[in-house]
């Protein structure tokens, strides 16, 4: 980002955990399960927020508190110093994290991902009589 943007260290961070439908609130989600993405990715919510013209830097090397082994989260400005709002339509946190996980499904790396792969018998199966070995 450019030299202009202040200190990141008061930006927002967003952790992929925080949209997963696949985790309970307990393991860290913090929307409802319903409007959540299943196994989001630190670059797909860069690329949301992008595509909604919000400030952001991805911290690769960070990891989240509760499940250490999920690497990466997201660095984001929701308010200039001032206090106006970047994006008008995004107020709080909550509002960004429902519509990063409405995007993230639609996202062109994750539409490719998810169409069915078709998976064909034609290699030999095993038969025969699945009894003990004769002696």
């Amino acid at each position: 980002m450019d030299g202009g943007m202040p200190n990141m260290k008061k930006w927002n961070i967003l952790y992929p955990v925080y949209i997963n439908s696949k985790k309970t609130i307990a393991e860290g989600r913090r929307i409802n399960a319903n409007k959540a993405c299943e196994n989001p990715t630190c670059a797909e919510i860069a690329d949301c927020l992008a595509h909604l013209k919000i400030p952001f830097a991805i911290e690769v090397d960070k990891a989240y508190p509760r499940d250490f082994m999920q690497r990466g989260r997201v660095r984001y400005l929701l308010k200039r110093e001032d206090g106006t709002l970047i994006n008008p339509a995004l107020s709080s946190r909550k509002q960004v994290m429902l519509q990063v996980a409405e995007l993230v499904p639609r996202h062109p790396g994750r539409t490719k991902k998810q169409e069915p792969v078709p998976t064909s018998n034609a290699g030999p199966s095993k038969s025969g009589k699945g009894g003990r070995k004769k002696r």
